[in-house]
């Protein structure tokens, strides 16, 4: 569940960028830019957390 709201979110909030930023160059809004975006963001979302330790720091 937690895929699927994670891109869920991530899909409407990078859709509304991209609109915005389309609207703001004066360039054609399209729809699966967005979508590729989402998908392409989503996946690095659960990637990264991964590839980050979490060892905890020793003193030095």
């Amino acid at each position: 569940m937690k895929y699927f709201w994670t891109f869920f979110w991530t899909f409407l909030l990078v859709e509304m960028l991209t609109y915005v930023v389309a609207s703001m160059t004066g360039a054609h809004f399209d729809f699966m830019t967005g979508l590729i975006l989402a998908v392409g963001a989503t996946i690095l979302i659960f990637i990264v957390p991964m590839i980050i330790p979490n060892d905890p720091v020793e003193k030095h």
